[in-house]
């Protein structure tokens, strides 16, 4: 069951606490894949369950190419890309001891012109 909590911001919106830890506040900045998925439905002909499915699909083709290394644009929005991090040495907050931070993957988004150019 979600609850209505009174956030902290000068604006008073209200904020809803989902179960699963996926909270949306008004003025917050994120979107949830569920208000993503109204969106389509309503955009669309497509019921909310068909909506929810294609956007799955969409989501699951992005992750998997990512995975598979090859790079993902998306016209109008950017182009996300998996870029590969160095081994370097790193600081343990708190104790200052000196770590380790081995070699890695991050995906890496660089947004659109079109997309800049409209903020």
């Amino acid at each position: 069951m979600a609850r209505t909590t009174q956030s902290a911001n000068a604006k008073g919106a209200a904020r809803t606490n989902a179960p699963d830890g996926e909270g949306t506040s008004a003025g917050s900045g994120k979107i949830a894949k569920t208000q993503i998925i109204d969106q389509v439905a309503d955009r669309t002909s497509l019921s909310r369950k068909q909506a929810g499915e294609a956007v799955a699909t969409l989501l699951d083709g992005i992750a998997q190419a990512l995975r598979e290394g090859k790079t993902v644009g998306l016209p109008g929005l950017g182009t996300l890309s998996v870029t590969q991090t160095a081994a370097r040495q790193g600081v343990r907050p708190g104790t200052s001891e000196k770590i380790q931070i081995p070699a890695g993957k991050k995906i890496r988004f660089k947004a659109a012109t079109t997309l800049k150019g409209n903020l």
